[in-house]
């Protein structure tokens, strides 16, 4: 069995390059966003659940209403646990059987923003956390997005803070704009092979 990689990071953090340059260096990284988004989509056993909590126009088409789902969630911490209680278990699931299915690779890795708040951390043996400061995360997100600071800010409040992630973390890679990402993650790439293989 593969060692499981959680790379995780603040919104605009730069979790994403990171993975890619995971899998750039031959590991493969499970997008937790995206198959979220498609279990969502797809899975009876979600379907059946979030209809039975918000109602038949969840699902328009047969397609999920994101609209109607974000406006019961955004803003309601316990709305938004509910979904979660929903989702959660058959990402973790989806999560298993695909880590079964990377034969022949030493490690495997889940990039999530939220790998601490989900409690997907159980399904990882190593943390690797993508830091930046604030104010570039900040940046980064208005540019990409085209989206007020303001807004942009509130996102970030509902994650968790950066502080209490790196107590969470094994190895911390920093996307400050001053030190490149290559070498860092080579390194933490070499720490792990020398402390697992």
């Amino acid at each position: 069995m593969a060692i499981k990689i959680g790379i995780t990071g603040g919104i605009g953090s730069g979790k994403s390059v990171v993975a890619h340059l995971f899998r750039i260096m031959g590991i493969p990284v499970y997008d937790t966003d995206h198959e979220a988004k498609q279990l969502t989509a797809t899975n009876e056993q979600i379907r059946q659940k979030l209809t039975r909590l918000l109602g038949h126009d969840i699902y328009q088409n047969n397609m999920l209403n994101r609209e109607m789902l974000a406006t019961y969630i955004f803003g309601n911490p316990q709305h938004l646990q509910e979904v979660n209680h929903i989702i959660h278990p058959c990402v973790k699931a989806h999560f298993r059987h695909w880590v079964a299915q990377q034969k022949g690779n030493d490690f495997a890795a889940m990039e999530s923003a939220i790998l601490i708040e989900s409690g997907f951390t159980s399904e990882t043996d190593i943390i690797v956390m993508v830091h930046a400061p604030e104010n570039i995360r900040l940046q980064r997100c208005m540019e990409r997005d085209q989206a007020d600071a303001e807004s942009i800010r509130k996102r970030m409040a509902s994650q968790m803070a950066d502080e209490k992630k790196l107590q969470y973390a094994d190895y911390v890679i920093h996307n400050d704009g001053i030190r490149p990402l290559i070498p860092q993650v080579e390194m933490a790439m070499h720490a792990l092979q020398k402390r697992f293989l």
